[in-house]
């Protein structure tokens, strides 16, 4: 099978978007399939990736994200088509359409080969979050392009939820995948503890973008708390106010590869109190870990999350209630030891292949139905 990802941003190992389409390919190239990604210029291989590209790439002319320019945004133009119609795909698979992918969408119908639109960025939050309007647009520009689509994909219940509400016709859940092997508890690090702590105190923290929608101050509490250490591991637009919002706390940068996994591992609670998250792959980076999780009960970490199970579920965007979870787990050594390990134990069936499996079903599934649909036209 020939399919052609289109991902609407780069580079993966910063970008949820690209990391989970750059998996797509790997995993379609060993099961056999012939992946091309396109992808933004200016974006190589994943800096943590030794293997590099795992499939042919086109690049197509892009800009730095406004704010953020580690993350590189594609821009529409003639070699996107050129690049689809050379690879003939069978499938197109659309990794968060909008722009680029609304083209690849109009491109997959010249050639008459289905289109899956994977649903991954909450845009209608974003233009909320960052322009206080536009909310609407972003969701009618969302219905348009998923409507489309011969599937759409969404990677949690929540998610799946909000399309259906606004108006997404065949949607479906597929969730992401975990490296259960590179992030793994035996990666717990006493040298590095020992250095973000040196007093040794509970180590609390947090790995993702530093943009508005990640509600990273909210960890302001969690700061003040004597005995605990918040870490965080990002970087992005709001790095130098969170500094200031967040005294005393360790700011390590963008960490990518082993070196995030000995982070991960090398965590007595992960915290994400960003209340925005479609799925938040991070949450599944610290199970994986074996570190209990706190997080908020809205969006993707409702699927991920087992409350009192596998870490703690709170109040969105109230920073007295992670502070609460926070000082449960602190005083339980046990509890986040049967946390951790209960989380790890919820990912291991989410591994890269796993998923990519899932995907592969709906692939074939969507194939399927493109075949029967002019044999049911022409039925009596």
């Amino acid at each position: 099978m020939r399919v052609a990802i289109v991902t609407e941003s780069f580079p993966p190992d910063v970008n949820g978007v690209a990391h989970c389409a750059w998996q797509t390919a790997r995993h379609l190239r060993r099961r056999g399939h012939e992946p091309l990604v396109v992808t933004p210029a200016g974006a190589g291989p994943a800096s943590g990736d030794p293997d590099g590209a795992p499939c042919p790439v086109v690049r197509v002319p892009s800009l730095p994200l406004p704010g953020y320019p580690q993350v590189r945004v594609a821009l529409p133009g003639r070699r996107l088509a050129g690049a689809l119609a050379a690879h003939r795909p069978d499938v197109v698979h659309l990794a968060s359409p909008f722009v680029l992918g609304a083209r690849g969408m109009a491109a997959a119908a010249r050639l008459g080969v289905p289109a899956v639109a994977v649903y991954q960025t909450d845009l209608g939050g974003y233009a909320r979050t960052y322009l206080g309007t536009g909310e609407g647009v972003a969701w009618r520009r969302i219905r348009a392009v998923h409507r489309a689509a011969d599937r759409t994909l969404a990677p949690s219940t929540a998610a799946a939820r909000d399309l259906i509400g606004h108006g997404v016709p065949r949607v479906w859940l597929w969730p992401r995948g975990v490296d259960s092997e590179r992030f793994h508890p035996a990666h717990r690090d006493l040298e590095l503890r020992r250095a973000l702590a040196p007093g040794g105190e509970l180590i609390v923290g947090y790995v993702g973008r530093l943009a508005p929608e990640k509600r990273v101050e909210l960890l302001a509490p969690v700061c003040a708390l004597p005995g605990v250490r918040v870490v965080v591991v990002g970087d992005g637009p709001h790095a130098a106010r969170l500094r200031a919002a967040l005294p005393g706390a360790r700011f390590l940068g963008t960490r990518t590869g082993r070196e995030l996994a000995r982070i991960f591992a090398s965590l007595d609670v992960f915290v994400h109190p960003g209340p925005q998250e479609t799925f938040c792959q991070t949450v599944q980076e610290a199970q994986a870990s074996g570190v209990p999780v706190v997080a908020p009960a809205a969006g993707g970490p409702l699927d991920l999350v087992e409350h009192l199970r596998t870490g703690l579920l709170v109040r969105p965007h109230d920073a007295e209630a992670l502070r609460e979870a926070v000082l449960t787990l602190e005083s339980g050594r046990r509890r986040r030891a049967e946390y951790g390990l209960a989380g790890r134990r919820s990912v291991l069936g989410r591994t890269w292949t796993v998923v990519g499996d899932l995907l592969l079903r709906h692939y074939a599934d969507v194939l399927a139905e493109r075949a029967a649909r002019p044999a049911a036209c022409s039925a009596p």
